[in-house]
């Protein structure tokens, strides 16, 4: 038994350190502006059962089928079992959305970490899923260092999921979609057969940046859309996260590198909540959300350097609070008006936004990575500790793309430990106080 498991983690090793080394080779196509690459659709990820999708409930399995992961279309010796599942978008309707179940490498688990990509993208061929069935999208090339980040689990004999958290049409930064879609997931792979899953096996949320609106929502709707999920979840950490997005977009206006995040986020809200937006945007506007319709994060980071949201809208609409269904919309999306998890949770936050052209200076605001706001977090970490959630809170003095290298170890550390007997552990008395997470007003 002893020679197995070591032969077996031996291959795991040499997978993984594959894994890292293709992605890194395919870094290039990962870089601002990279072209998409044409890919063929694979008709496995749509349904096409002559039964209504709404007659299933949430979670229900609608396919699946058993694949070699793929990098670029090289197969590696991992297995993977894909599986299309019933879940439902952010205007209630009930989608067809996909997940991935990387085999544990030990036969049998009880152990399962969901893992939140932040494969960021309006192209639903970006998905993470395509990318391990052998997709070569530039834009969900990224899905290849994630799961190298996350072979610690893999090496001790998890199971891997890895759901497209924004559904079947990439509505991204729709904060409730990514978690429901999250929380469907967990329940396919619970339910699907050859998964290598074991009955009664728990699960652990972990994401970063646009994985962490995934991890953070499915930890907050799970009590209310999915309790026999959130009963045998253990904890959620997340880095790097999205909390009232109405203040995100005054931070990253004009920053250099992530001001052409905003109207991304802008076309894919609207997406999911079906709103036109044609009347608000300038021609130059017009031409920014044309531009977006496909685009994932490798072509937006650095491309609209000094970005404003008055260059995006006409005149009349200069204040973003002028602009009703505005108002409403991101108030929706507003993390400090929701519920509270019941979970555990890690969650680190970054706070030198300058390395990344972000100014930190901005009134009622202040310091950030360059993307997400460094106070926002620290009032939502203080309110789920005020609510009895045993929290740590991390803060790193580096901007958003460099605090991974702090966040990664430290968070994958405190999630492995949630599936033993001891303790969360919490640092609650410790954290600062930080901004206001009142909803917009209306002007």
């Amino acid at each position: 038994m002893r020679a197995r498991a070591t032969g077996r983690t031996a291959v795991g090793s040499a997978v993984a350190a594959a894994i890292l080394a293709v992605a890194t080779a395919l870094a290039p196509v990962l870089l601002p502006g990279a072209a998409t690459a044409a890919t063929g659709a694979d008709a496995f990820f749509t349904y096409s059962g002559s039964k209504p999708l709404s007659d299933y409930p949430p979670g229900s399995v609608l396919k699946t089928r058993t694949i070699p992961y793929s990098l670029a279309g090289i197969p590696t010796p991992l297995a993977v079992r894909q599986i299309v599942f019933r879940s439902t978008d952010q205007r209630g309707r009930a989608v067809a959305a996909v997940t991935s179940v990387i085999k544990p490498l030990g036969g049998s688990t009880a152990k399962v970490i969901s893992y939140q990509s932040f494969y960021d993208s309006l192209n639903p061929e970006d998905g993470p899923s395509r990318a391990i069935a052998g997709g070569t999208n530039p834009g969900g090339l990224a899905a290849h260092f994630e799961t190298a980040m996350m072979a610690s689990f893999l090496l001790q004999g998890f199971a891997l999921v890895i759901p497209d958290t924004e559904g079947p049409t990439a509505d991204f930064a729709a904060g409730p979609e990514y978690g429901r879609v999250t929380l469907d997931s967990l329940r396919a792979a619970f339910r699907a057969t050859g998964t290598g899953i074991a009955p009664g096996a728990r699960a652990g949320l972990i994401g970063y940046s646009g994985g962490a609106i995934a991890t953070n929502w499915a930890s907050v709707l799970a009590p209310s859309y999915a309790p026999g999920i959130n009963r045998r979840l253990v904890g959620a950490a997340e880095g790097g996260v999205l909390v009232r997005p109405s203040a995100n977009l005054p931070y990253v206006d004009g920053s250099l590198v992530w001001a052409g995040v905003a109207p991304m986020a802008i076309v894919g809200v609207s997406r999911a909540f079906g709103i036109d937006l044609q009347p608000y945007l300038s021609d130059y506007g017009k031409q920014v959300h044309t531009r977006m319709q496909k685009a994932s994060i490798t072509q937006v980071l650095g491309a609209y350097p000094g970005l404003t949201w008055k260059k995006l809208v006409k005149p009349a609409y200069a204040d973003p609070a002028s602009i009703p269904i505005f108002v409403s919309t991101v108030n929706k999306l507003n993390l400090g008006v929701r519920p509270n998890p019941t979970v555990p949770m890690f969650i680190g936050q970054g706070t030198r936004g300058e390395l990344e052209g972000t100014s930190g200076s901005k009134p009622g605001l202040g310091a950030g990575d360059g993307v997400m706001i460094a106070g926002d977090v620290r009032t939502l970490a203080r309110k789920y500790c005020a609510a009895g959630v045993r929290v740590v809170h991390r803060e790193y003095a580096l901007s958003h793309f460099t605090s991974v290298a702090l966040w990664l170890p430290q968070a994958t550390t405190w999630l492995t430990a949630r599936f033993g007997t001891t303790p969360a552990p919490t640092n609650c008395s410790t954290i600062k106080a930080g901004n206001p997470l009142t909803p917009l007003k209306a002007v």
